[in-house]
C-alpha cells in the first residue's frame, strides 16, 4: 500500500508541471507539499528530515541571492562592457566563449544566475527570434550540464550530493570529462546557427527589483526543500528496484527529464545502493534530456520564461541538439562499462 501511494505520488510531480500551468507556474509550492506528503505516506517525516530539508537548501539559496544582488549592482557596468566587447568580437565567437563561459561557471554562480545573466546579454546582442531562440537552447544546455559539478550549482547537484552523503567535489571528479566535453560540442554547434539581427530589443525583461532577487532565492529554497523530502520517501524505491537496472535502461529511461524538471528525478533516483557506473548514466541521462523541452530543469524555465519563449520554439532546437547528445553519451557509457 505505501509502495503504491508513493508511486501515485511520483506519477503525480512527474505530469503535474504538464497538465496544469499553475502548479508550473508555482513548482516551489508544488514540491513542497508532494515532498511533505511524501514524507508522511512513507514514515519518514519527522525531526531528522526537517532539519535535512532546512538546512540542505542552505548553500545554493544563498548562491542565488549573493550573485543575483552582484547582477543587479554591475548590470548597468555590465551592459557597457558587453557592449564594447561586442565592436571587437564577431558575433559567432562571442556566442561560442558566452555558452563555454556560463557553461563551466554554472556550478560557481548557480544556474539561476547563469540563466539570468545569460538573458542579459543575449538581449544585448539584438538577435532575430530564430537566432535568439537557437542560441537560448544552446547556451541553456551548456548551464544545466555544468551546474552539475558542484552542490552549489543547482536543485539536481545539491540533492545528489546529500542523497549520496558525498563530499563537494564528487560529482566534479566523475562527471567532469563526459560534461566539459558536451559543453563544448554544444558550443560549437552555435556556429551553424544563422545569425539574423533586430533592430530594437525583443522584450522588456522586468523583475529587476531586489524584490524579485528575494523572491526568487525563497521560491529556490522552497523547491529543494520540497525535493529533499521527496528523495528521503523514496528511498525505499531506490534500494529495491533501481538499483537493480541495467546502465543502460537507467540512462535511457531518464529521457523523462525532457518534461519533467530533472531535479525530482534525481530526489527519486539517487541513492547510495547504486554503483558509481550506474550514478553517472543516471545524471547523464538527466542532465542532457533535461535541455530537451521548457520543463526539463530551472535554466530552461527561467530563460523562456524571461524571453517568452514557447514550447515548439524551444522543441524544435532543443529535440534535435538533445537527441545528438544522448547517442553520443550512450556511445561513451557503452565504451566506459
Amino acid at each position: 500500500m505505501i509502495v503504491a501511494s508513493l508511486l501515485a505520488i511520483l506519477l503525480a510531480v512527474l505530469i503535474g508541471p504538464l497538465l496544469f500551468k499553475s502548479i508550473e507556474h508555482h513548482l516551489d509550492f508544488f514540491f513542497l507539499a508532494t515532498g511533505i506528503l511524501a514524507a508522511l505516506v512513507s514514515g519518514q517525516f519527522g525531526w531528522p528530515l526537517l532539519r535535512a530539508a532546512a538546512t540542505a537548501p542552505i548553500a545554493l539559496t544563498a548562491a542565488v541571492l549573493v550573485f543575483d544582488a552582484i547582477l543587479i549592482v554591475i548590470r548597468q557596468r555590465l551592459a557597457r562592457w558587453f557592449e564594447a566587447l561586442m565592436r571587437k568580437v564577431p558575433a559567432r565567437w562571442l556566442c561560442f566563449g558566452l555558452i563555454v563561459a556560463l557553461g563551466s561557471l554554472a556550478g560557481v554562480i548557480t544556474a539561476v544566475v547563469a540563466a539570468l545573466l545569460f538573458v542579459e546579454l543575449i538581449e544585448l546582442m539584438r538577435f532575430g527570434r530564430t537566432s535568439q531562440v537557437a542560441i537560448t537552447v544552446l547556451a541553456c544546455f551548456a548551464i544545466g550540464l555544468g551546474s552539475a559539478l558542484t552542490p552549489a550549482g543547482g536543485p539536481l547537484s545539491a540533492l545528489a550530493i546529500a542523497n549520496l552523503h558525498a563530499g563537494f567535489w564528487y560529482l566534479a571528479r566523475m562527471l567532469w570529462p563526459m560534461i566539459g566535453a558536451a559543453i563544448l560540442i554544444v558550443a560549437a554547434v552555435s556556429f551553424a546557427i544563422p545569425l539574423e539581427r533586430s533592430a530594437k530589443p525583443i522584450v522588456d525583461l522586468g523583475e529587476r527589483g531586489w524584490r524579485a532577487v528575494m523572491l526568487r532565492a525563497t521560491k529556490v529554497y522552497l523547491f529543494v526543500a520540497g525535493l529533499v523530502g521527496l528523495s528521503s520517501a523514496m528511498r525505499p524505491l531506490v534500494d529495491r528496484y533501481v538499483r537493480d537496472l541495467p546502465i543502460a535502461l537507467l540512462f535511457w529511461l531518464n529521457s523523462t527529464s525532457a518534461v519533467v524538471d530533472n531535479a525530482a528525478l534525481t530526489a527519486a533516483e539517487i541513492g547510495p545502493a547504486l554503483t558509481h557506473s550506474q550514478q553517472r548514466a543516471i545524471l547523464m541521462g538527466l542532465l542532457i534530456s533535461g535541455g530537451m523541452l521548457i520543463p526539463g530543469n530551472i535554466p530552461n524555465i527561467v530563460a523562456a520564461n524571461r524571453l517568452r519563449i514557447g514550447s515548439r520554439e524551444w522543441a524544435r532546437v532543443g529535440l534535435i541538439v538533445g537527441l545528438s547528445l544522448m547517442l553520443l553519451c550512450f556511445a561513451t557509457l557503452e565504451l566506459l562499462a
